[in-house]
């Protein structure tokens, strides 16, 4: 063979070379593409902060509907997900302890529900997400700038606090058609107080009754809160005491209280008609929980609380205690029992 063939034969064979290791460079990129891809989810995981005002046992359920919702999003703890879960168990001295512990793990977002927690959040970043589970007034509170441009890192979900009590009392108005004077049990501290009080005056006034307000500011006034009831001869009780005060931990005393005096009563969670009280109206705290997901998720994939409207609830739940209706020689009204997402027996 010639010097020029052979540099040629070379050359041919140098190409050929080159060509199957781009081939097989290509071809494992290929096969490999996947594990790579999830390699990085897998090491890509999302650290959620719960900051809640009750304790594990009470606020389980909750807790699991939240984890639903994750869920249903893709989410799924021991894979992408690690919720951080602190509880306060009714101390307010806890909150800020706790929310400061969140930022030190460096959480991705701190969900809080209710005043105290929320608050406790805000002082302790300015920088992480922050989604409501839950406020009466968050504008009043101070938490955001309005509901279509919350502003700041506070975005997530109201409960209509200061509107739904009108629309209790036009419920225990149909459940006690005989009543004419209302206790109602309020914290006149709490910063949705003045425009919830607006809001049930205009409603009594509608109604034909008349409203005594026995104020609450600490649980332990509870006792006295309901002898005053009692001597001022109220028919029936609507509370709208805040979340912090009358949380789910003293559900029970306030049922038992209300069936010591044996007086109707409505309030807006269902824990407490589970205790025994007669009957509630609110939001379903369990889809409130799994839209909070909705809202995390949204701030995980980046969008910015700020650019969230805060969204209001669309579900809402009558509930009825007819073992306490009948303990209180009351007959609910069969149109009142219809309206009813549940009747407990």
């Amino acid at each position: 063979m010639s010097m020029q063939g052979s540099a040629l034969r070379r050359t041919e064979i140098a190409m050929w070379c080159s060509t199957a290791g781009i081939i097989l460079l290509l071809t494992c990129s290929i096969l490999t593409a996947p594990w790579a891809a999830e390699a990085q989810q897998a090491t890509n995981v999302h650290r959620i902060g719960l900051l809640r005002s009750g304790s594990p046992p009470s606020d389980n359920h909750l807790l699991e509907a939240f984890r639903q919702g994750l869920h249903d999003l893709g989410y799924a703890e021991g894979q992408n997900l690690v919720i951080e879960a602190r509880y306060a168990e009714g101390s307010l001295e806890r909150y800020h302890d706790l929310a400061a512990e969140l930022v030190r793990l460096k959480v991705d977002v701190i969900v809080a529900g209710g005043g105290p927690g929320i608050r406790a959040a805000q002082h302790a970043t300015r920088t992480i997400p922050i989604v409501m589970a839950g406020i009466g007034d968050a504008v009043a509170e101070g938490f955001i700038a309005s509901l279509a441009r919350p502003g700041g890192n506070i975005t997530g979900l109201s409960d209509l606090g200061a509107e739904l009590p009108g629309k209790r009392l036009e419920l225990l108005k149909e459940t006690v058609p005989q009543s004419a004077r209302i206790a109602v049990l309020a914290d006149p501290d709490a910063p949705t107080y003045e425009s919830t009080m607006n809001n049930l005056t205009v409603a009594a006034r509608a109604l034909g009754l008349q409203l005594h307000v026995v104020e609450l500011r600490r649980a332990d006034e509870l006792d006295t809160a309901f002898a005053a009831m009692t001597q001022e001869r109220a028919d029936a009780l609507l509370v709208i005491g805040d979340a912090q005060l009358l949380n789910r931990q003293r559900a029970r005393v306030v049922a038992d209280l209300a069936a010591q005096h044996r007086l109707p009563a409505m309030y807006g969670w269902r824990e407490y008609v589970d205790a025994g009280l007669l009957m509630s109206y609110g939001p379903s705290q369990l889809d409130m929980q799994r839209r909070t997901a909705v809202y995390v998720d949204k701030i995980l994939k980046g969008a910015k609380p700020a650019d969230l409207p805060v969204e209001q609830p669309t579900k809402f739940e009558l509930i009825i205690n007819l073992k306490a209706a009948k303990a209180l020689g009351l007959t609910i009204p069969p149109s009142l029992l219809l309206q009813a997402d549940e009747v407990i027996k």
